[in-house]
């Protein structure tokens, strides 16, 4: 695989040394770039990826010599597109594309900025679809459905075909618009040592203590069970420990519970793609999509019992089961730990880890380049009902603002689709590991090295993974309120408050912003509309969320094995 990744000086020295612009712009480059980087890894013959690429450089011909700023976030998937593809691209088409690596949270930030001042910070943003309520709402990111007919129909690729793509669903509003594009996704899974689940010794010495087969958890209580039992064990000469995750204050630690914690509960309403009418944040929305409460005294579920079990259940697992360090990390920190070996299980991991937990030299890896760890679904809380929200999925997508001039608009499309196309997205999936494409996801390649990816690629072969959906709808204005969660968990992680306590403040601050956006009316028609509070009770007497507290949360454990999860998946 290594061929498809190396960069290629020729390529280099094509860029001129007058401000990085490229000095040519033909298919001498376009040729060079497949060689070097793609080769048969695509879902196009090569007759096809050297039309497609012609096709870029024709449609390109306006915008040559102009300088185009992107930015995303720092994972592999993007580091490939920064570090190969938008020099590629630059030396292909004749623009000259910067592609910034920055945090998710400043992405986030820039975005606001630009959105607020009108100032075009960004031309082209690389960004979760957890904002689609926010761009439905405030109209300021373009419309790629209106825009692909109108300014944006002579640079869209005819070869774009959107019906291969499998996160537009998180992308497009309720009115049925297109809001950002694809290019990358992940899903939100548990994680755990196959070969230690599977050991003899150790399945018994399981069974005689908790009375039924050690497998990969069904729900909370059988997780319990498995991190408790694996805590402080000594397993291969080393102190192992049954859970890991992270609780430092840090706006990584508002993710770790805005991304479906709370429906993973069972907090949210049933309903797909997200809980109707009461979403995995606790929002509920009217039949416009307006949203009229977070807490319970306005029907919302954010402080209701089965939030306020979700957070206790992380405070007590981090506490009891994860290393002691475990407190003080956050997101970046924490996630390499269980490829160093100590970990027996993580019921909060992304598949976005997955291309660094398969290095040869890991502890986690076996002698013939298969990994000792597996993934699989995460358990379900005890409030957890058939019909709601199974997970997660990050959908990373492209995303142009209505402040960004016309002709720049158009040229940052181009480098758009390029980064998502078929010519490209099995090479760039076989680095990152993060699929957007059917087409990529049951390519040969994959089939050959699905061994090695421990279910990634059975998981994304199967129709369930489109329980696992992104942030939806109910969510009014995203950078606002999600940077409250991770100050107001952050106290219940530290010790500062309770989590009923921190769930309370929660709710009552997202309230207020919504009550600010209401008086404002910047969102129009679908802005928030705010129920007049009442006392709880009430709500908790309706049927769906929020639900009223359960006498047994812990609730009797269920495991399956997992070879039965890849039958049900490959069937």
């Amino acid at each position: 695989m290594n061929r498809l990744f190396k960069t290629s000086t020729a390529l280099a020295l094509a860029l001129s040394v007058t401000g990085g612009v490229p000095a040519f712009a033909d298919m001498d480059a376009a040729r060079a770039f497949l060689d070097a980087h793609i080769g048969d890894m695509s879902a196009l013959s090569r007759a096809e990826q050297e039309a497609e690429l012609q096709w870029f450089i024709d449609a390109a011909a306006p915008f040559r010599g102009m300088t185009i700023n992107v930015v995303s976030e720092t994972i592999t998937t993007h580091e490939w597109e920064a570090n190969v593809l938008a020099p590629a691209f630059s030396e292909i088409t004749g623009i000259n594309f910067t592609h910034t690596l920055i945090g998710e949270g400043d992405v986030v930030e820039r975005l606001q900025t630009q959105m607020q001042t009108g100032e075009n910070v960004f031309d082209l943003y690389i960004n979760d679809a957890d904002l689609i309520g926010t761009h439905w709402r405030y109209q300021q990111a373009r419309n790629l459905t209106d825009w692909m007919e109108g300014d944006g129909a002579s640079v869209t690729n005819p070869g774009l075909d959107l019906d291969d793509f499998i996160g537009l669903a998180s992308a497009t509003g309720p009115d049925g618009k297109l809001y950002q594009l694809p290019v990358q996704q992940f899903a939100n899974l548990y994680w755990f040592r196959h070969d230690w689940f599977t050991d003899p010794a150790i399945m018994a010495a399981f069974e005689a203590e908790y009375g039924y087969p050690l497998g990969v958890p069904v729900n909370w209580s059988a997780y319990e069970d498995i991190a408790a039992f694996f805590t402080g064990r000594e397993i291969d000469g080393q102190t192992v420990y049954g859970h890991m995750d992270y609780g430092r204050r840090d706006p990584s630690l508002g993710w770790r519970f805005t991304d479906a914690w709370l429906s993973m509960a069972g907090a949210s309403d049933l309903g797909l793609p997200n809980g109707v009418p009461v979403d995995e944040w606790g929002l509920r929305v009217n039949e416009n999509f307006q949203t009229v409460g977070s807490c319970m005294e306005r029907g919302g579920a954010t402080n209701s019992p089965a939030a306020v079990y979700s957070i206790e259940k992380y405070v007590d697992w981090l506490q009891n089961y994860a290393p002691p360090e475990a407190n003080g990390m956050n997101f970046s920190e924490s996630g390499p730990v269980p490829a160093q070996g100590a970990i027996a299980q993580q019921i909060f991991w992304y598949t976005a880890f997955t291309a660094d937990m398969v290095a040869p030299d890991l502890p986690v890896m076996n002698d013939d380049g298969t990994p000792k760890w597996r993934m699989a679904p995460s358990p379900h809380g005890t409030y957890w009902q058939d019909g709601m929200k199974v997970g997660y999925q990050d959908v990373g997508s492209a995303t142009i603002l209505e402040s960004t001039p016309v002709d720049r608009a158009q040229a940052a499309w181009l480098y758009a689709q390029f980064i998502a196309s078929k010519t490209v997205d099995v090479a760039k999936s076989h680095y990152g590991l993060t699929f957007i494409r059917d087409s990529t996801i049951n390519h040969d390649s994959f089939t050959d090295r699905a061994p090695a990816l421990g279910g990634l690629v059975e998981f994304y072969r199967s129709p369930e993974r489109e329980l696992w959906t992104d942030t939806g709808f109910n969510v009014p204005d995203y950078p606002r309120l999600a940077q409250l969660w991770w100050q107001n968990i952050g106290n219940a992680s530290s010790g500062a408050a309770t989590a009923q306590e921190a769930m309370d403040a929660l709710c009552a601050e997202q309230e207020a912003v919504m009550e600010r956006l209401q008086r404002a009316g910047v969102q129009g028609e679908f802005g928030p509309l705010l129920n007049e509070p009442q006392d709880a009770s009430y709500w908790l007497a309706q049927p769906g969320a929020p639900w009223p507290k359960l006498d047994d949360e812990k609730g009797a454990p269920q495991t399956i094995a997992y070879e039965e999860l890849i039958r049900r998946w490959t069937e």
